[in-house]
């Protein structure tokens, strides 16, 4: 079984409005490229200061998840929603959730950031992610017609218990959107997302953001789609773009079959 998946990359600024035609746009383009499933970066509708974020918070009924839902609808594809500021009831913070929508429209998945983004690097902008989002409370798999998925959103990459976990739960491609730092990024984007790939023998798609962005955040790009043996299938220019690439559960089971490290963990020993 193989079908095609795109991810867009994307260079989101304070403006919602013109995020989402962007946002339509690369759907439209990725679904000309017969794309069967599209991936959007992280905070792909609104990438701005504390405050902007905090009031542009959605809940389902929003003008995002309308979009999307459309655009699904449109082209009779399934779209991950990379993920969006999100109103959570009770609470003065947001989440960074992710939302699937099936060719329906339906929304079939819906995953919160688990890890949040608090780190202080000498001479570098420092971020506290947690100061503005609530943390998610559950790991997230998803089944369609095109087999099971797995959901993760940026700095969860640097987690490798939460991809082995899904990988486990029956995930064979995992998504990863992100808004990954420009300093951060040089250094360990390719070099994560390709051990996860690799360790876990899975599909890994990454959708970034890249630029400098409204809330002064710059982000690395170099969004990627990988292969279960740590091949990059595809990768994006320095500038907003569809990327796409075949994904081939034959393939998968070949390096799963000749290089059976899954089934050579010693549970008995580390359980």
């Amino acid at each position: 079984m193989s079908f095609r998946m795109a991810a867009c990359q994307m260079n989101s600024q304070a403006d919602k409005t013109a995020n989402l035609a962007t946002a339509a746009r690369l759907i439209d383009e990725a679904a000309r490229q017969g794309a069967q499933m599209v991936g959007l970066p992280e905070m792909f509708n609104l990438l701005a200061d504390d405050e902007a974020m905090a009031a542009g918070a959605e809940d389902e009924a929003g003008p995002t998840s309308q979009l999307l839902r459309d655009k699904a609808r449109q082209h009779g594809i399934t779209i991950h929603g990379g993920s969006i500021p999100t109103v959570i009831p009770g609470s003065d913070r947001i989440g960074n959730t992710t939302l699937v929508f099936d060719p329906t429209g339906a929304i079939i998945a819906r995953y919160q950031k688990l890890h949040l983004f608090d780190i202080h690097i000498e001479g570098q902008k420092s971020y506290k992610e947690s100061a503005r989002v609530e943390p998610g409370t559950a790991m997230v798999t998803f089944e369609t017609d095109h087999g099971n998925f797995g959901l993760t959103i940026c700095y969860d990459i640097r987690f490798p218990e939460l991809y082995r976990a899904l990988t486990l739960a029956g995930a064979r491609v995992i998504f990863h959107p992100a808004a990954f730092t420009l300093y951060t990024g040089k250094d360990h984007w390719e070099t994560l997302i390709r051990a996860r790939a690799i360790e876990n023998q899975v599909y890994l798609v990454s959708p970034a953001q890249i630029g400098t962005h409204g809330n002064g955040k710059q982000c690395f790009g170099n969004s990627m789609i990988v292969d279960p043996w740590g091949t990059v299938l595809a990768r994006a220019p320095e500038r907003e773009c569809v990327i796409v690439a075949e994904v081939d559960y034959a393939t998968q089971d070949k390096v799963r079959a000749e290089l059976p490290a899954l089934k050579h963990r010693r549970v008995d020993v580390y359980g």
